[in-house]
């Protein structure tokens, strides 16, 4: 992976209006590649995922991921150049998936970049990256700072009940790892109301309320199989070891 944003372009000419925009506007100063694909070997595909820097000097909150897939044709040296920009990277990933690019190297992201904190990210990640366009971007919103984190509301077109969904993303400098969590809604108002609010949890789609049901049914039957394979103390009990509450593991709340 490069650690400039170099498309090769010099011998090509755009191949519209559209494409000499695109290509002009982006300040290749500005850009730090996060994930890229090239095709081999002879180069006419690049896919570019990107952490623009110039957008931190314009309107807040603005998305500061962009996708960027550049076509060449090699036989009139022409090049076409889209793209388009998102809060979060996965979005972005989707968005290169959906016009060519191939899912596993584009999902290969920097190592100095945040690492996702746990698995759950990791699964809420590749849900996004392998979504199609299951869901219909309605808004985000983007913060470097306190709190460091970015959202994506959406409209999820697979969805049988509370069809919005809200991915949001937050960051913790120290630990230099994020959380994704996705977030389930009847309506936009609701969602709105809650980002702007925050007074409850993140609501759980109702899709997962199973599954987490599922896991914790299974963890009891664990448990339960556990205890039945410990021999039974006799009668005589005297013996047996008091119970320190001062040994019980507390709870840690998971992240």
């Amino acid at each position: 992976m490069t650690a400039e944003l170099d498309f090769h372009l010099d011998d090509f000419e755009p191949a519209d209006a559209d494409s000499e925009y695109a290509e002009q506007r982006m300040w290749a100063g500005e850009l730090t590649i996060v994930a890229e694909h090239h095709t081999t070997p002879n180069g006419s595909r690049s896919y570019v995922v990107a952490h623009d820097g110039s957008v931190s000097w314009g309107v807040p909150g603005e998305p500061q991921v962009v996708a960027i897939k550049v076509a060449r044709d090699l036989g009139l040296n022409t090049f076409t150049f889209e793209t388009a920009y998102h809060a979060s990277v996965s979005f972005a990933q989707n968005w290169l998936i959906e016009r060519g690019c191939p899912p596993d190297p584009i999902a290969q992201v920097r190592a100095d970049f945040m690492k996702p904190a746990d698995d759950l990210t990791l699964r809420i990640e590749q849900q996004i990256r392998a979504s199609g366009k299951q869901y219909e971007v309605l808004d985000t919103q983007s913060s470097d700072y306190d709190p460091c984190e970015t959202w994506t509301l959406t409209g999820d077109s697979l969805a049988a009940q509370a069809p919005i969904r809200v991915f949001l993303e937050e960051g913790d400098f120290d630990a230099h790892t994020y959380t994704m969590r996705q977030g389930a809604f009847a309506d936009e108002d609701a969602a709105r109301h809650w980002l702007d609010n925050r007074s409850d949890p993140l609501p759980e789609p109702p899709e997962h309320r199973g599954d987490a049901a599922a896991l914790r049914a299974r963890a009891a039957l664990t448990r339960s199989t556990s205890a039945s394979a410990i021999p039974k103390a006799g009668l005589d009990t005297s013996n047996a070891p008091s119970v320190n509450k001062a040994q019980r593991p507390n709870p840690r709340r998971s992240m």
